[in-house]
């Protein structure tokens, strides 16, 4: 992978050498690359027409596989939707809450699950929520919180609060195996961010679902859903596209529905049956037409990694780095830990890609490093830093100087003597 100044060249349009973006946990810059591919989305549409779909459905593809590289996952199948919502909804939707109206999650996880999960929580379904405040034990934790009555765990790799990972998730996955619960893992904040392999991390069985928009650098709409194999869950949250593979089952003359009572006349809803199509696990998840210029995107964004050498390891390798200088310089600036602090229990391998300052001011601090050109953002008392593989050594010393500055106005502030 190039040097990070010889790599920002590529993402002239995001300006990326004249102004120091630190939100590589949020929103990455886009390479050119991109750019180009969205542009020949437009134009294939107009040339093609209606038979753009071939087109689209191949770039789909080449996004898949970019994703199966994030998790080490090489013949995974990959439902994809616009946003980790639609398919986490589509998740819930097939799981079997009558019977086993119980969800397992914890109490860190980001608003898509937290805010569904309170919802279900007020239709009667019981939700355990484990405390995040252990993360190397949280694995164990919900492991300890299933039984015979849970439907599924839920759970992120990646605080995305604190950062920190969570450990032990193969215990959870053992647990759900034990009890017939399913295992749904938030990988987010882990791809491209931190090696995340799904047989090292003994996820084989489990559900993972993730996107493009923070670390992949592939933008809106690019989220997937992993699919294990064997899946047989039928979501009530169906599109038509996952009839797909159902034509494809009856064109062999086998389908999973055929010899039910009302599957002909169409009063049962048919899903594709694995032994005749080997996509079935993603079109049992799939959803129905959509804009495939995200896809487009996408392709051409992974392509360019790949043409860059920008793999998980390597980009794990600078993040660390970057995040270990934004650490020293923070350390230097000796603050008062009331004011300004960081956590200091763990190493920095223990976390994700981002670094998270402690600060009661953490939005004040977010909107003074903005006027000095620095891009950065908070939840609630957690000032966020998120380095990229584009951002320069100078740059995070700028930011650290920034940070000084804008610590000794709020400070003034806070005194009342300005």
């Amino acid at each position: 992978m190039l040097p990070a100044a010889a790599l920002a060249r590529f993402y002239s349009r995001f300006r990326v050498s004249e102004r120091v973006l630190l939100t590589g946990h949020s929103h990455q810059a886009w390479p050119d690359a991109g750019y180009e591919a969205q542009k020949q989305a437009w134009l294939d549409a107009a040339d093609l027409v209606d038979r753009k779909w071939g087109r689209a459905f191949a770039m789909a593809e080449r996004v898949r596989e970019g994703f199966r590289l994030c998790l080490t996952d090489p013949a995974a199948d990959l439902a994809l939707g616009l946003n980790t919502h639609e398919l986490v909804t589509r998740f819930l939707s097939a799981l079997p809450l009558g019977d086993r109206p119980r969800l397992v999650t914890t109490d860190g996880e980001f608003a898509t699950v937290r805010r569904q999960l309170a919802r279900l929580e007020e239709e009667g379904i019981e939700v355990v929520r484990v405390s995040a405040g252990d993360p190397d034990g949280l694995g164990q934790g919900l492991a300890s919180a299933v039984d015979d009555k849970t439907a599924a765990v839920v759970v992120s790799v990646v605080l995305f609060e604190t950062g920190r990972i969570a450990g032990g998730l193969d215990r959870a996955a053992a647990a759900c195996r034990l009890h017939g619960a399913e295992l749904l893992v938030d990988a987010y904040h882990a791809l491209n961010a931190v090696p995340f392999s799904i047989p090292e991390l003994g996820l084989e069985d489990a559900f993972v679902v993730g996107g493009g928009y923070k670390y992949c650098q592939l933008g809106e709409g690019v989220c997937f859903l992993r699919v294990p194999p064997g899946c047989r869950l039928r979501p009530v949250l169906t599109g038509w596209f996952a009839e797909f593979g159902t034509v494809a089952a009856e064109s062999a003359g086998r389908s999973e529905a055929a010899s039910r009572p009302g599957a002909a006349s169409g009063k049962r809803a048919e899903y594709p049956a694995e032994v005749v199509y080997g996509a079935a696990g993603q079109d049992r998840f799939a959803g129905a037409t959509y804009d495939p210029v995200s896809h487009y995107r996408g392709a051409a964004v992974f392509g360019f990694f790949g043409q860059q050498g920008m793999t998980p390891d390597a980009l794990r390798r600078r993040s660390l780095a970057q995040i270990g200088r934004l650490t020293e310089g923070v350390d230097d600036l000796d603050l008062d830990p009331s004011f300004l602090d960081r956590d200091r229990s763990a190493p920095l391998e223990s976390f994700g890609g981002f670094m998270v300052l402690r600060a009661p001011r953490a939005g004040r601090l977010c909107e003074a490093l903005s006027a000095r050109g620095i891009y950065s953002d908070y939840r609630g008392r957690m000032l966020r830093l998120g380095p990229a593989p584009y951002v320069t050594d100078s740059q995070l010393d700028e930011a650290i100087d920034a940070l000084r500055e804008a610590a000794v106005e709020c400070g003034a502030e806070e005194r009342g003597t300005v």
